[in-house]
Protein backbone atom coordinates (compact mmCIF):
# COMPACT_ATOMS: atom_id res chain seq x y z
CA UNK A 1 0.00 0.00 0.00
CA UNK A 2 1.00 3.44 -0.51
CA UNK A 3 1.09 5.84 3.01
CA UNK A 4 1.42 9.35 1.69
CA UNK A 5 3.33 11.96 4.28
CA UNK A 6 2.56 15.65 3.67
CA UNK A 7 4.06 18.15 6.46
CA UNK A 8 4.30 22.23 6.18
CA UNK A 9 6.24 24.30 8.93
CA UNK A 10 4.41 26.16 11.67
CA UNK A 11 3.16 28.90 10.00
CA UNK A 12 -0.56 30.21 9.46
CA UNK A 13 -0.09 30.94 5.29
CA UNK A 14 1.14 27.32 4.62
CA UNK A 15 -1.01 24.23 3.96
CA UNK A 16 -0.32 21.11 2.77
CA UNK A 17 -3.27 21.09 0.02
CA UNK A 18 -0.22 20.28 -3.44
CA UNK A 19 1.69 18.03 -1.47
CA UNK A 20 -1.80 16.29 -0.73
CA UNK A 21 -2.94 16.31 -4.67
CA UNK A 22 0.59 15.06 -5.46
CA UNK A 23 0.38 12.45 -3.41
CA UNK A 24 -3.23 11.04 -4.64
CA UNK A 25 -2.30 11.61 -7.62
CA UNK A 26 0.84 9.45 -6.84
CA UNK A 27 -2.02 6.44 -6.30
CA UNK A 28 -1.44 6.89 -2.04
CA UNK A 29 -4.31 5.58 -0.39
CA UNK A 30 -3.96 7.01 2.84
CA UNK A 31 -1.96 10.43 4.24
CA UNK A 32 -0.78 11.55 7.00
CA UNK A 33 -0.57 15.26 7.04
CA UNK A 34 1.00 17.57 9.87
CA UNK A 35 2.40 21.18 10.67
CA UNK A 36 5.39 20.82 12.07
CA UNK A 37 9.05 21.67 12.13
CA UNK A 38 10.90 19.00 9.82
CA UNK A 39 13.82 19.41 12.37
CA UNK A 40 11.92 17.73 15.49
CA UNK A 41 11.50 14.57 15.97
CA UNK A 42 8.11 14.54 17.97
CA UNK A 43 5.66 14.83 15.31
CA UNK A 44 2.55 12.77 16.27
CA UNK A 45 1.25 12.17 12.42
CA UNK A 46 4.82 10.82 11.52
CA UNK A 47 5.01 8.49 14.67
CA UNK A 48 1.14 7.31 13.62
CA UNK A 49 2.40 6.71 10.00
CA UNK A 50 5.53 4.81 11.68
CA UNK A 51 3.47 2.76 13.62
CA UNK A 52 1.04 2.06 10.84
CA UNK A 53 3.37 0.96 8.64
CA UNK A 54 3.24 -3.13 7.62
CA UNK A 55 5.48 -4.91 5.23
CA UNK A 56 5.44 -4.16 1.78
CA UNK A 57 3.85 -0.77 1.69
CA UNK A 58 5.73 2.35 0.98
CA UNK A 59 6.34 5.58 2.23
CA UNK A 60 5.55 8.82 -0.04
CA UNK A 61 6.77 12.33 0.62
CA UNK A 62 6.59 15.00 -2.32
CA UNK A 63 9.85 15.97 -1.49
CA UNK A 64 12.30 14.81 0.53
CA UNK A 65 12.65 17.59 3.30
CA UNK A 66 8.83 17.25 4.14
CA UNK A 67 10.42 14.03 5.60
CA UNK A 68 13.23 15.68 7.72
CA UNK A 69 15.37 18.41 7.14
CA UNK A 70 18.34 16.20 9.31
CA UNK A 71 19.96 13.53 7.39
CA UNK A 72 20.88 11.64 10.78
CA UNK A 73 17.09 11.76 11.80
CA UNK A 74 16.12 10.76 7.71
CA UNK A 75 18.79 7.84 8.11
CA UNK A 76 17.15 6.44 11.62
CA UNK A 77 13.48 6.96 9.40
CA UNK A 78 15.03 5.12 6.89
CA UNK A 79 16.01 2.51 8.99
CA UNK A 80 12.46 2.32 11.16
CA UNK A 81 10.91 1.96 7.45
CA UNK A 82 13.62 -1.13 6.48
CA UNK A 83 12.78 -2.82 9.98
CA UNK A 84 9.28 -2.75 8.77
CA UNK A 85 9.87 -4.34 5.43
CA UNK A 86 8.67 -0.97 3.87
CA UNK A 87 9.40 1.13 1.31
CA UNK A 88 10.02 4.84 0.56
CA UNK A 89 9.49 7.36 -2.47
CA UNK A 90 10.34 10.69 -2.48
CA UNK A 91 8.27 12.33 -5.97
CA UNK A 92 10.28 15.19 -6.36
CA UNK A 93 13.84 13.82 -5.89
CA UNK A 94 13.00 10.36 -7.76
CA UNK A 95 14.56 7.92 -4.61
CA UNK A 96 12.64 5.09 -4.76
CA UNK A 97 14.46 2.06 -2.48
CA UNK A 98 11.70 -0.49 -3.32
CA UNK A 99 14.50 -0.63 -6.91
CA UNK A 100 17.80 -1.50 -6.57
CA UNK A 101 19.03 2.05 -7.69
CA UNK A 102 17.22 4.28 -5.37
CA UNK A 103 18.64 1.64 -2.45
CA UNK A 104 22.04 2.23 -3.61
CA UNK A 105 21.65 6.02 -3.35
CA UNK A 106 20.24 5.66 0.17
CA UNK A 107 23.49 3.37 1.33
CA UNK A 108 25.24 6.39 -0.61
CA UNK A 109 24.04 9.03 2.00
CA UNK A 110 24.13 6.73 4.98
CA UNK A 111 27.59 6.43 4.42
CA UNK A 112 28.70 10.25 4.17
CA UNK A 113 26.56 10.83 7.36
CA UNK A 114 28.28 7.99 9.05
CA UNK A 115 31.73 9.46 8.21
CA UNK A 116 30.28 12.40 9.67
CA UNK A 117 29.70 11.04 12.68
CA UNK A 118 32.87 9.26 12.77
CA UNK A 119 34.57 12.86 12.23
CA UNK A 120 32.77 14.57 14.82
CA UNK A 121 33.90 11.82 17.00
CA UNK A 122 37.50 12.32 16.46
CA UNK A 123 36.87 15.97 17.00
CA UNK A 124 35.25 15.34 19.83
CA UNK A 125 38.25 13.02 21.40
CA UNK A 126 40.86 15.22 20.32
CA UNK A 127 39.65 18.27 22.23
CA UNK A 128 39.18 16.29 25.17
CA UNK A 129 42.59 14.97 25.15
CA UNK A 130 43.70 18.65 24.59
CA UNK A 131 41.52 19.96 27.56
CA UNK A 132 42.98 17.01 29.40
CA UNK A 133 46.76 17.96 28.97
CA UNK A 134 45.68 21.58 29.48
CA UNK A 135 44.19 20.42 33.20
CA UNK A 136 41.00 21.05 32.33
CA UNK A 137 38.45 18.46 33.69
CA UNK A 138 35.39 17.45 31.83
CA UNK A 139 31.52 16.71 33.68
CA UNK A 140 29.80 18.10 35.63
CA UNK A 141 30.82 20.18 38.63
CA UNK A 142 30.33 19.28 42.19
CA UNK A 143 27.61 19.94 44.59
CA UNK A 144 29.92 20.17 47.34
CA UNK A 145 32.72 22.20 48.00
CA UNK A 146 36.14 20.35 49.13
CA UNK A 147 34.95 21.77 52.81
CA UNK A 148 31.66 20.43 52.89
CA UNK A 149 32.79 17.35 51.07
CA UNK A 150 35.33 17.05 54.52
CA UNK A 151 32.89 18.09 57.14
CA UNK A 152 29.97 15.20 55.71
CA UNK A 153 32.49 12.86 55.30
CA UNK A 154 34.04 13.57 59.55
CA UNK A 155 30.56 13.51 60.37
CA UNK A 156 29.05 10.49 59.05
CA UNK A 157 32.77 8.69 59.92
CA UNK A 158 32.13 9.83 63.33
CA UNK A 159 28.85 8.92 63.50
CA UNK A 160 27.46 12.30 64.68
CA UNK A 161 25.11 12.56 61.46
CA UNK A 162 23.97 9.85 59.03
CA UNK A 163 24.46 10.49 55.25
CA UNK A 164 21.13 11.51 55.34
CA UNK A 165 20.99 14.33 58.01
CA UNK A 166 24.12 15.66 55.90
CA UNK A 167 22.23 15.65 52.66
CA UNK A 168 19.69 17.75 54.62
CA UNK A 169 22.02 19.92 55.58
CA UNK A 170 23.60 20.97 52.49
CA UNK A 171 20.60 20.31 50.45
CA UNK A 172 21.69 17.69 48.04
CA UNK A 173 20.33 14.28 47.35
CA UNK A 174 21.37 11.05 50.45
CA UNK A 175 23.43 9.06 47.88
CA UNK A 176 25.85 12.65 46.73
CA UNK A 177 26.55 12.28 50.70
CA UNK A 178 27.03 8.23 50.28
CA UNK A 179 29.08 8.91 47.15
CA UNK A 180 31.48 11.15 48.98
CA UNK A 181 31.77 9.28 52.30
CA UNK A 182 32.47 6.07 50.46
CA UNK A 183 35.10 7.53 48.25
CA UNK A 184 36.96 8.94 50.77
CA UNK A 185 38.17 11.35 48.48
CA UNK A 186 37.37 15.09 48.37
CA UNK A 187 37.55 17.15 45.08
CA UNK A 188 39.65 19.96 44.69
CA UNK A 189 37.81 23.38 44.42
CA UNK A 190 39.26 24.91 41.72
Amino acid sequence: MLIGYARVSKSDDQNTTAQVTALREAGCETIYQEAASGGRWDRPELQKLLDYLRSGDVVVVWKLDRLSRSLRDLLFIMEKLDAAGAGFRSLTESIDTTSPGGRMLMQMLGSFAEFEREMIRERTRAGLERARKEGRVGGRRPKLTAEQQREAVDAVRSGRRTASQMARVFDVHPATISRVVRSGVVADDS
